[in-house]
């Protein structure tokens, strides 16, 4: 790969600086890129990983990566086509990429802020260290790449989550001292890019790192606003410029001396910055010293004073209605004729949170009051539309309900479930109707090894009509 020559130059400088060595540095960028792979958390275990590997076989994930206790490495370029992924099972994710998440360490019952959320790979991650106890709130400044991000959020069966389309400028009355986490994966010159994605280089060029480093400062501004007293922050980039790095957390210090970084010593594959470097403690991996690409990575600790919280994260309804209504039937009824006798009663535990607007109904993780004017893409877990059927009102479901259920869940009569490699799945993911054994009438739950997909509706005789969303289909 042909490398700017102004870039040569300033990391021959900056590994010498560092004490790495250079050899095999620049002969990197001409290796192929590794691919990894994280497998949910929230609905997988040790255990079903090694059958999920034995199932999909070869180029699937053999060994583990060092700094993810979920994630490994893999040959595989189809994992985005595999019924495992659209259920929410796996998720495709550069090896370096895990690190940041990770290093969070998010607990259930925090409130966690990721201010540059998508694709949502970190923002997964956290929400499935959450264990559903507690609110991530995911934000994305863009609103095409925010699309990426609900996609995946909705994908990986989230349901305590907030996204949001806003500058970290916005956020940051609204959410003041609110958070316990936050996560902020910068926007950066993508130096650690360059042999995955040649663009880069080009737009390195045109750009560089000077136009980072301001806009790196506003986010960390940002974030200071929102984080609690005695709150984390981890700061990553995927590029090598001590100016986008190191020099920003010490800058960042200066202007909040209230920051300590939080050393991690026991991350095997990284390297950690000794007491002689511009910032102990912070992390790095380099892409011909371990197996990933070029990643920057810092855990912060605030430790002063300051205000409470303005955001109340217990969950709370926003209107009153009535059990009897017809609205708040419909949705029994629907998730009634799915839910177990258990799983049923703990929903109606959650039915005082549910809202109707016009014909949809959800269940906020945060009332919306408290949200102010920013810009919500999704707030909590979407469960459908409210449609007449003659002289009724039905629940038209959405698939974020379907990823968000488990199949301990679900009755035995509603779920549908298929094998890896039955041919089923890849026609229920191109929309097509399933002809399967007659069984009891109605709504129904298709799964890939119980894992739901999304809902189908079967008729008498055993054919079920696929309700898997359009834009979601394979082609």
């Amino acid at each position: 790969m042909k490398l700017p020559d102004i870039f040569i130059t300033r990391m021959k400088d900056e590994l010498l600086s560092s004490g790495i060595k250079e050899e095999g540095f620049f002969e990197s960028f001409d290796e192929e890129p590794l691919k990894g792979i994280r497998f949910n958390k929230s609905k997988t275990c040790e255990d079903i990983r090694i059958k999920i590997m034995d199932k999909i076989g070869n180029g699937f994930p053999v060994t583990a990566v060092p700094w993810c206790d979920c994630g490994y490495y893999t040959d595989s370029e189809s994992s985005g086509n595999s019924p495992y992924y659209h259920a929410g099972v796996i998720y495709p994710q550069e090896p370096s990429a895990m690190l940041p998440a990770q290093v969070l360490g998010a607990r259930p019952g925090d409130l966690v802020i990721d201010l540059c959320a998508a694709p949502g790979g970190k923002a997964c991650r956290v929400a499935e260290d959450l264990k559903g106890e507690g609110v991530l709130i995911a934000n994305e400044i863009s609103a095409q790449r925010a699309k990426a991000l609900l996609r995946n959020i909705e994908r990986m069966g989230i349901g305590n989550a907030v996204i949001l389309n806003e500058d970290p400028v916005n956020m940051r009355d609204t959410l003041k001292n609110a958070a316990d986490k936050i996560i902020v994966d910068a926007p950066c010159s993508g130096e650690g890019m360059f042999r995955r994605d040649p663009s880069a280089v080009r737009s390195w060029e045109k750009y560089g790192p000077d136009q980072c480093a301001a806009l790196q400062d506003s986010i960390l501004d940002s974030a200071d606003i929102m984080l609690k007293a005695g709150g984390e922050l981890v700061y990553s980039t995927c590029t090598f410029g001590i100016k986008e790095d190191e020099k920003r957390i010490t800058a960042f210090i200066s202007r909040h001396p209230e920051y300590h970084v939080v050393p991690h010593p026991e991350i095997l594959g990284v390297t950690h910055a000794g007491p002689d470097s511009i910032l102990p403690g912070s992390m790095r991996i380099w892409p011909h010293l371990s197996p990933g690409d070029g990643h920057f990575c810092v855990h912060l600790k605030k430790g002063c004073s300051v205000e409470a919280s303005p955001i109340d994260p217990v969950l709370q309804r926003e209107s009153r209605p009535s059990k009897s209504s017809k609205q708040t039937e419909a949705v029994f009824s629907f998730m009634r004729e799915i839910l177990t006798d258990e799983a049923f009663e703990r929903f109606k535990d959650k039915s005082e949170r549910l809202v109707f607007r016009g014909e949809h109904v959800m269940i906020p993780i945060i009332p919306d009051r408290r949200l102010g004017k920013l810009n919500v893409i999704k707030n909590g877990l979407y469960l459908g539309e409210l449609k007449k059927k003659g002289q009724e009102l039905v629940l038209n479901p959405s698939n974020s309900l379907a990823l968000s259920l488990r199949k301990e869940d679900i009755k035995d009569t509603a779920l549908v479930s298929f094998e890896h490699d039955d041919t089923s799945l890849i026609k229920y993911l191109k929309g097509e109707t399933l002809n399967t054994d007659v069984g009891i009438k109605g709504n129904v739950v298709i799964s890939v090894d119980s894992f739901p997909l999304g809902f189908g509706k079967r008729g008498n005789d055993g054919m079920i009509k696929n309700l898997y969303p359009k834009a979601w289909r394979l082609l």
